[in-house]
Order: C-alpha cells, then structure tokens, then sequence
C-alpha cells in the first residue's frame, strides 16, 4: 500500500497535469475554433455591443453603457479584494507557523510548505488578473464617453475583450486554488476535485449556439 508521500507524488502531479491539460486544450480551441467554446461566443457578442454602443449619441445612451461596463469593474474589484484577502490570511498563516516556538510545537513540512505557496501564487496571480480586467474596463469607459469625438470602436471593442479575457483568467486561477485547497484533505481529494472540476468546465466552455450575425438596425427600428 503506498504511503501518503507517495501518493502526494503521484497524485497531485496528475490531477495538476490534468487542469493544465484541459485549459490548454480550451487554450487551442479558443484560437483555432472559437465559435465552439464560450469564451469565444461572448467575445463576439461583445464586439457586435460596443460596435452598437458606438452608434449612440443621446447621453442617456451612452449612460447605458457606461453602466455595463461600471458593473464588470466593480465585479472585478470585488473578487480582486477577495483574493488578496484570501492570500494575506494564509501569507499570515504561513508567517505565524515559521516562527521557533511554533517550529518547535509543530514544525511546517515540505509538503505543507508546498501547498501553501502554491495557494499563495494562485491567489495572488487571481488578483493581478482581476485588477488588470478592472484597469481594461476603466480604459474602456474612457473611450466609450468619448466616442462621439474622433475614438474609433476598435479600441474599445480591444480594450472590452481584454478586460474580459483577464476577467477568464482570474477565474481559473481560482479554479486551481480549489482544487489546490483540497489537496489540504489530502491527494485523493485533489485529484477528485480536478477531475470534478475539468468535467464541469467541459460543460461550461462548450458552446453550441450557432454564431449570431449582428446586423446594424436602423435608429428607428433598434
């Protein structure tokens, strides 16, 4: 029967091998054929809405959709300000345990120190995603009060889809740090987790929907 160091060894590169697969997997699929995923289904709604958004003139419009993109920024700090919480208090975790008396008491393993850094980076990287997309959002708010001067659409349709992409990121990077927390409960619950979690994200990022051709209604019938 193996040992728990060995079933550390084996099982938790696996279910790490398979989260990394799939997302790289979902990485090709978003470059080669995003109509099939939904990552690539919301951007092309995106860029059909900021290209309508660019059709407005009346302020009340424009309100409209500075208020769309008021709601992603505040989601994004919202989740920003969760995860550096989140990585602060095992930062402090981790600190208090590396202390001589709490050494002496019960020294922090390898393993243990492994887990908790591996967290700490998850978390942190889910922050500097998060307030990159809020960053990309408040650029885009800028372009769009100005749209009605000499701002092409293209660079807010750039600056939406990066906003969102980051927004994508910061998501599955909290994605790993579920699976990584389950790996306090020991290698099996990882592993079941990854794989739990690679099954959910197959139904979530597969899309079916036929793309929709947008077509620029006129003002009166929009």
């Amino acid at each position: 029967m193996m040992s728990k160091g060995s079933m550390d060894l084996v099982l938790v590169p696996c279910g790490f091998a398979i989260m990394v697969g799939y997302h790289l997997l979902l990485l090709y699929r978003i470059l080669r054929h995003p109509h099939t995923t939904a990552i690539g289904y919301e951007n092309h709604n995106k860029l059909a809405w900021v290209q309508r958004m660019a059709q407005l003139t009346a302020p009340e419009e424009t309100a409209i959709a500075l208020s769309v993109i008021s709601d992603n920024i505040s989601a994004s700090t919202t989740l920003a300000s969760l995860c550096i919480a989140l990585g602060s208090l095992i930062g402090a975790w981790v600190s208090s345990g590396s202390t001589p008396e709490a050494e002496a008491a019960a020294p922090l393993t390898a393993t243990a120190a492994v887990k908790f850094t591996s967290l700490l980076v998850c978390f942190v990287a889910s922050f500097a995603c998060f307030i990159q997309s809020a960053g990309h959002y408040v650029h885009a708010s800028f372009l769009v009060s100005a749209l009605g001067a000499d701002a092409p659409a293209s660079h807010v349709q750039r600056a939406v889809i990066r906003g969102g992409n980051f927004w994508a990121l910061g998501l599955r990077a909290l994605y790993f740090a579920t699976a990584l927390l389950m790996w306090v409960f020991g290698p099996v619950a990882m592993l079941a987790c990854s794989v739990l979690t690679v099954a959910v994200l197959c139904l979530l990022d597969t899309s079916s929907m036929p793309l929709h051709h947008h077509r620029q209604l006129p003002r009166s019938t929009a």
